[in-house]
């Protein structure tokens, strides 16, 4: 079957994920096995705007499956929010007979695609985020990977934390999603875990669930903080919630809590097998979307299967907890083990 488009554009945009680099191997090697050109575009849709791009082959993408980050870089654009810089990216398409793209990242890549789509490019969204909280996909790359980095750097510091018999507060990323947070405080065994989703109560959530472990003989106690637990537009404007939540913790409690913000560490380093599996995967179904004709698609991945959906009915779809994670680990919490 001859294929609907004849060369396209990939890009990364917004946050880097581990297996963003996997995910343009397999976009690079479907296309070209297909017979289509692939142009890669640097710096997101900055790059695009900017003509900041270059021809990709096999041996462009060799040995990038194992790496973290990604090798086309990755920005926000400004200007790309505006009509006159949309404009010039579909200058910059026609120029170089780009009639589609592959875009990877979360939530603002994909409304970049939309308004690529309006001047009549054909687009497909690669869901890439470490939130995971693309609410259409069970999954995006790089949370898995970004999950087990958290819990190795929490399960080194428990170990130090309670030689001293101390109180640990953990920060881990998730802007305004919880689902990092409810994943490692699972598997590490969080006294507390604090995530935006849910409304919580400091003395019922964090200081009565510390003193109920202090009276069962624990003393040291591990709470894990979504970085938006406080989910208020002025509060995100200050400090972590983690050093809040400590705050809290000292004046309450009489106890001198200390503070980790895990911070950008959690996506860095190499990809696990399931992200790269995942983003390979997800690569070579947005490159057979395209040669199908396909445009205006998110890849999400529902229940195991890769599949794709309307991109405008896919960012309709709220993000949520998944309900059964929430309910193992309100039966765990205070755990501490």
């Amino acid at each position: 079957m001859e294929n609907a488009v004849k060369r396209i554009g990939v890009l990364t945009s917004g946050g880097d994920s581990p297996g963003m680099n996997a995910a343009v191997r397999a976009v690079v090697r479907t296309a070209l096995y297909r017979g289509i050109d692939v142009i890669g575009i640097r710096r997101g849709w900055n790059g695009l705007i900017n003509g900041d791009v270059s021809r990709m082959d096999a041996n462009s993408v060799a040995h990038i499956l194992n790496r973290g980050g990604t090798v086309l870089y990755t920005a926000r654009s400004e200007e790309f929010r505006t009509e006159a810089g949309q404009k010039k990216a579909v200058a910059t398409c026609k120029l170089l007979g780009i009639d589609g793209i592959v875009a990877i990242g979360g939530d603002g890549t994909f409304r970049g695609c939309l308004a690529l789509a309006r001047h009549g490019i054909s687009v497909v969204g690669i869901p890439g985020t470490i939130d995971n909280d693309i609410g259409c996909s069970h999954y995006s790359i790089g949370y898995d990977t970004a999950a087990n980095t958290a819990i190795e750097a929490i399960d080194r510091l428990r170990d130090t934390m309670q030689s001293h018999e101390r109180c640990s507060v953990v920060e881990v990323m998730g802007h305004r999603a919880g689902n990092l947070a409810q994943y490692v405080g699972i598997a590490t065994g969080a006294t507390a875990v604090l995530v935006p989703e849910h409304n919580w109560d400091f003395q019922t959530d964090v200081a009565e669930r510390i003193r109920t472990a202090r009276l069962n003989g624990r003393t040291h106690f591990m709470i894990i903080v979504a970085e938006g637990a406080f989910n208020d537009d002025e509060i995100m404007k200050t400090p972590g919630s983690a050093v809040k939540v400590a705050e809290m913790i000292k004046e309450q409690l009489g106890i001198d809590p200390r503070v980790t913000v895990l911070g950008h560490i959690q996506r860095g380093g190499a990809p696990n097998a399931r992200d790269r599996v995942t983003a390979t995967r997800m690569g070579y179904w947005a490159v057979e979307c395209l040669a199908a004709g396909k445009t205006n698609r998110v890849v999400v991945h529902q229940g195991g299967t890769i599949t794709d959906m309307d991109m405008e009915e896919a960012l309709s779809v709220p993000h949520e907890l998944n309900a059964s994670e929430m309910s193992v680990l309100e039966a765990m919490i205070g755990s501490d083990k």
